[in-house]
């Protein structure tokens, strides 16, 4: 079934004649309806490194699995939890930088509550989205 799919999208996309913003939406719903394994795997394993407090393996990891290829939702995860990283490791730059991508993707990006009390990357977080 999954080869019928992507044999369609690939039809599909050649039809459309070269229509890019087309086209990078094709690209999008089907990662979204199939994932990519190494990808995800990539973030499942950013992340828990993340919370093991492995930052420097989970920076790696996310930062793989961004080229490895995410759904929007999932590019978004990996770039808050680098901006996580960031702030966490002293790095205040390089955490308004990640949330700034994931804002990027999905402008309407709230943290979990328990996200947005946190006393080091909750304000960086709300001074960012107000700046956009």
């Amino acid at each position: 079934m999954r080869a019928l799919v992507f044999v369609a999208l690939i039809v599909a996309g050649v039809s459309l004649g070269g229509c890019q913003s087309s086209w990078k939406g094709m690209q999008e719903d089907f990662r979204s309806l199939f994932g990519s394994t190494q990808g995800t795997q990539a973030l499942a394993a950013g992340i828990r490194q993340y919370e093991e407090g492995k930052y420097a393996e989970a920076a790696e990891s996310l930062n793989s699995s961004l080229f490895q290829g995410l759904s929007s939702a999932d590019r978004v995860k990996a770039h808050k939890y680098l901006a996580f990283i960031g702030c966490v490791s002293g790095r205040p730059a390089a955490c308004r930088l990640e949330f700034g991508r994931a804002l990027a993707i999905d402008p309407s990006l709230e943290l979990s509550a328990a996200e947005a009390g946190h006393p080091i990357w909750g304000p960086v977080f709300r001074a960012v989205k107000s700046s956009r």
